[in-house]
C-alpha cells in the first residue's frame, strides 16, 4: 500500500515503516560520528523508549556507550491494510541495528503504568541483566490509570487561578491569534499531577529496589521541560508546573532512599513532539526558538540533546540547579537566545510569521516523527506496513 501522512491538528494517524527506520538509522549515524562514551552505564532501561528523547537515550546508550538495553512503550501494531504506530516501527528498526553490532536489546510493549508490566519487567531484568545500572523515565502519556485504585486520570493543560490570554499558532494554517484559556479546577490540577508528576516514576524505582534488581551506584533520570517566561503562563505557572514540582519532590524521595546522586530530573530544551504540539503557545514559541537557535548555531534535536547529556552531565560532579536538576536547556535559556526570542515575540502575527519564525522547520520535524518527509525515502513506492526494512 501507499502510506501518506494523515494529520489532524496535533495528531498524525499514520506512520511510514521505511521512513521511521531511516530516521532511526540517521540518529544512530549521528551518535557514531561523535565517538564512544566509555563511562556510560552498561545495563540501561528506558521507559517510553520508542520516540523522542526516550528513543534517543536508547540509541546513545547502545551505540556510543556499548550498553545492553531494555525498553518499554505502548504501541499500535500494523495490519495488512493499516500502518502501526511510529514507535512500533522505531522499536524494531532500533533492534535490527543494535543486533548488527552484537547487542541483544529487549523491548516490552504494553501499559507501563500497570502492575503486570512492572512484574514482567522485573522478571526479564533478572533473566537478561541481573541488575540495572540506569533507568531513564521518558513517559509522556496524557492519561494514566492508577493500578491500585483503578481510577483513570486525564491531564488538563491549563493555567491556575485565573484565565490567561496568550498568543498561539494554528500549525496547519499558519494563523497566529490570541486565545483565552480558562483556569483549571482543583480536580483537573490534581489529575494532571497524577498523570505527569512523579508518582509512577517513584513506584517503578521502589519496586525495582524492593526486588533487588538495582546495581550499586544505580542512577535514574526523568526528563522534563521548564521553558522560558514566554511559556510560563500556560506551562510552569499552570497545572504542568504543579506536576513538575511533584516530580522534583519524588526525585528527592528517591535520593533519600538510594543516595545523593541516584535520581535527577533533567530539564531539556523545546523540541517537536506529539505531546508538546498539543500545548497552547508551545508550537508558536518553538517556531521562533528554532529560527533563532539555528541562526546562532545552537539548535539541537532530540538526538543531539541526549548525546550531549550522556557525554557531559552524567559524571559525579555534574552541575545541578537549586532544585538538584540537571540542566540541558542551558542553550535555549541563554541570554542571547532569549533576548532575541523576546524581541520577536510581540512582533509575531500571521503576516510576520515567515520572517520571524520557522514554521517549515516545525512542520518538517513533526512529520519526521512519523517517518515522513525524510530524504532518500520513496513515498510513492508500495510498502507492506507490517515489515520494517533491515
Amino acid at each position: 500500500m501507499i502510506i501518506e501522512p494523515r494529520v489532524r491538528g496535533f495528531i498524525c494517524t499514520t506512520a511510514h515503516p521505511v521512513g521511521c527506520a531511516t530516521n532511526v538509522r540517521e540518529q544512530i549515524a549521528y551518535v557514531l560520528r561523535q565517538g564512544p562514551i566509555p563511562e556510560c552505564p552498561k545495563r540501561v532501561a528506558v521507559l517510553g523508549c520508542s520516540t523522542g528523547y526516550g528513543l534517543a537515550s536508547r540509541i546513545v546508550a547502545t551505540f556510543a556507550g556499548g550498553a545492553e538495553t531494555i525498553g518499554v512503550s505502548l504501541e499500535r501494531e500494523p495490519t495488512a491494510t493499516k500502518s502501526g504506530s511510529a514507535g512500533w516501527y522505531n522499536n524494531r528498526a532500533f533492534e535490527i541495528e543494535a543486533q548488527k553490532i552484537g547487542r541483544s536489546p529487549l523491548t516490552l510493549e504494553g501499559d507501563a503504568f500497570s502492575h503486570d508490566m512492572k512484574k514482567n519487567f522485573i522478571d526479564r531484568v533478572r533473566e537478561r541483566f541481573g541488575q540495572l545500572d540506569m533507568l531513564v523515565y521518558s513517559m509522556a502519556a496524557p492519561v494514566r490509570t492508577d493500578p491500585d485504585t483503578g481510577q483513570t486520570y486525564r491531564s488538563a493543560i491549563k493555567p491556575l487561578g485565573a484565565p490567561v490570554e496568550i498568543k498561539t499558532l494554528n500549525t496547519e494554517t499558519g494563523e497566529v491569534f490570541e486565545t483565552t484559556i480558562a483556569p483549571a479546577s482543583e480536580d483537573e490540577a490534581a489529575a494532571t499531577v497524577a498523570v505527569m508528576g512523579g508518582d509512577d516514576w517513584k513506584r517503578w524505582i521502589d519496586q525495582l529496589a524492593d526486588a533487588g534488581v538495582l546495581a550499586p551506584g544505580f542512577r535514574t533520570l526523568n526528563y522534563t521541560y521548564i521553558g522560558s517566561e514566554l511559556t510560563w503562563p500556560i506551562y510552569w505557572n499552570g497545572t504542568l508546573g504543579r506536576a513538575k514540582v511533584d516530580l522534583d519532590r519524588k526525585a528527592e524521595a528517591i535520593r533519600g532512599r538510594l543516595g545523593p546522586d541516584a535520581a535527577r530530573v533533567v530539564a531539556l530544551k523545546a523540541v517537536v513532539t506529539q505531546a508538546s504540539s498539543a500545548i497552547p503557545v508551545v508550537p508558536l514559541y518553538g517556531t521562533v526558538l528554532f529560527k533563532v537557535m539555528k541562526k546562532l548555531g545552537l539548535h539541537e534535536g532530540c538526538i543531539e540533546q541526549i548525546d550531549r547529556l550522556f557525554r557531559t552531565r552524567l559524571g559525579a560532579n555534574a552541575p545541578v540547579d537549586e532544585a538538584q536538576r540537571l540542566r540541558l536547556d542551558d542553550w535555549e535559556l541563554s541570554p542571547e537566545v532569549q533576548k532575541e526570542v523576546s524581541r520577536r515575540w510581540p512582533l509575531l502575527s500571521t503576516e510576520t510569521l515567515g520572517e520571524l519564525a520557522d514554521l517549515g522547520e516545525y512542520k518538517s520535524q513533526f512529520l519526521r516523527l512519523f517517518g515522513f518527509g525524510i530524504d532518500g525515502v520513496d513515498y510513492a513506492q508500495d510498502v507492506d506496513p507490517r515489515v520494517v526494512p533491515g
